[in-house]
């Protein structure tokens, strides 16, 4: 292969930022925003869980709002700014919900974790000093099967003090 780009029928230049970088995703219009961050950017911190949009485990940021990224297709994300848990913290310092997860123990099998952490980095962001019906309603549209959810939220009120 001679290093020149190769054009693929049906595939579509989708010009976006990832963790404040600027990129180009190549990609069917209708592919899962999910599986292009996973297979094309090689960032795998995001994880499919349902697939269906029910579990939360796929959530990234785009434009300051938290979707479920198995649902988003890659060319609705044009001109976007997208946040993956690999761009939640500052170079080698964790997030104040990333140490409170750890320190809480609000990460179990890993699967929800990014989804987890990228709800509460924005419930954190509009409500900074939240109510425990805000923490449950921020991430109401994540599923746990380990943790029964209190050292979640004891990790959210954790990040709440730093």
């Amino acid at each position: 292969m001679s290093g020149e780009a190769k054009v693929v029928p049906g595939k579509v230049s989708v010009p976006c930022k990832v963790n404040g970088e600027a990129v180009t995703l190549e990609a069917y219009p209708m592919a899962r925003l999910l599986d292009v961050l996973r297979e094309g950017l090689r960032l795998t911190g995001t994880k499919e869980g349902c697939g269906e949009g029910e579990c939360g485990a796929c959530n990234v940021l785009v434009d300051g709002e938290l979707v479920n990224s198995c649902l988003v297709p890659v060319a609705q994300v044009a001109g976007a700014d997208i946040k993956t848990i690999e761009g939640v913290a500052d170079g080698e310092r964790l997030h104040a919900v990333q140490e409170a997860f750890i320190e809480c123990g609000g990460a179990q099998c890993g699967i929800c974790t990014p989804g987890m952490v990228l709800a509460a980095v924005r419930l954190l962001e509009h409500t900074p000093e939240p109510t425990e019906a805000d923490i449950r309603d921020g991430l109401a549209g994540n599923l746990c099967r380990c943790t029964g959810y209190m050292k979640i939220f004891e990790s959210v009120v954790r990040a709440c003090q730093k």
